[in-house]
């Protein structure tokens, strides 16, 4: 007979902790915030959701993107335990310039990038873009033409016309979602945006990446130039998986799986 053992959700959202608890019968701690951990004698042990003290864990699904989230994900990567996705994965992934500069040594799509420090002023005289920060869905971007300082350390890129589009993959599943908005700024979250046909070298190229970065899921975004080029622009190591009910369906059955192998 099977031996269930306490898992640990962090980050999983009401709707979907109902569905995993309704699917495991073993112990379940639950935090929607990140949760206090000590790895010790390669056991993890995790502060419970009700009460005090801690208590081993066996597995761990992570999902969400926290301010102090990186000691945290490290910790895990330290412990080398069962993890969805996988702790050293998310550890490469969840700073963003890091994150992008390996992924520009796997992609075949990789556009050139510019680097500013912060409180440094660049001059270009093409469209740009920059970045910065940690986080996703459009923030931390500027376009501009001509002089600009950023107060924070940035990538600068061309600015490229096109059509803007996301590559999905959670376990053996993908997608190729259009990203929409009204301004220059594109995500999946517009009623607009929504599935499409995929494309072969995107799909290629994003499984390519995600194997070479130990990534059980991401979210690669891509421009489709209008010339044809494809361009590589960001990877998502914790994309969306609520905004279509396929993927959220796609994300709970492969973490049920985990749970249960």
């Amino acid at each position: 007979m099977k031996t269930y053992n306490r898992i640990a959700l962090i980050g999983i959202e009401q709707l979907e902790y109902e569905v995993i608890r309704s699917n495991y019968t073993g112990g379940i701690i639950w935090h929607q915030a990140i949760p206090k951990i000590v790895v010790k004698d390669q056991v993890l042990y995790m502060e419970k959701a009700n009460g005090v003290g801690m208590l081993p864990v066996d597995k761990v699904v992570y999902y969400g993107i926290y301010n102090d989230d990186f000691d945290f994900i490290s910790g895990l990567a330290i412990w080398n335990g069962p993890c969805f996705p996988n702790a050293m994965g998310m550890l490469d992934c969840r700073l963003k310039i890091p994150c992008l500069v390996k992924a520009m040594s796997f992609t075949q799509f990789s556009a050139p990038r510019g680097f500013v420090s912060a409180r440094t002023s660049v001059t270009t005289a093409q469209d740009t873009i920059a970045k910065w920060g940690n986080w996703h869905c459009g923030e931390n971007k500027h376009r501009f033409t001509g002089e600009w300082e950023c107060e924070n350390t940035a990538t600068i890129e061309p600015y490229y016309e096109g059509e803007a589009v996301r590559i999905m993959v959670i376990g053996n599943k993908h997608w190729q979602i259009k990203l929409e908005g009204e301004t220059w700024l594109k995500s999946i979250h517009p009623e607009s945006a929504g599935f499409m046909p995929i494309d072969a070298e995107l799909l290629a190229d994003t499984l390519h990446i995600q194997k070479a970065m130990q990534m059980d899921m991401i979210g690669n975004d891509y421009i489709i130039g209008k010339d044809g080029k494809k361009y590589l622009l960001e990877v998502n190591h914790i994309p969306n998986i609520t905004r279509f009910e396929a993927v959220r369906e796609a994300y709970l059955d492969t973490v049920i799986a985990f749970i249960n192998g």
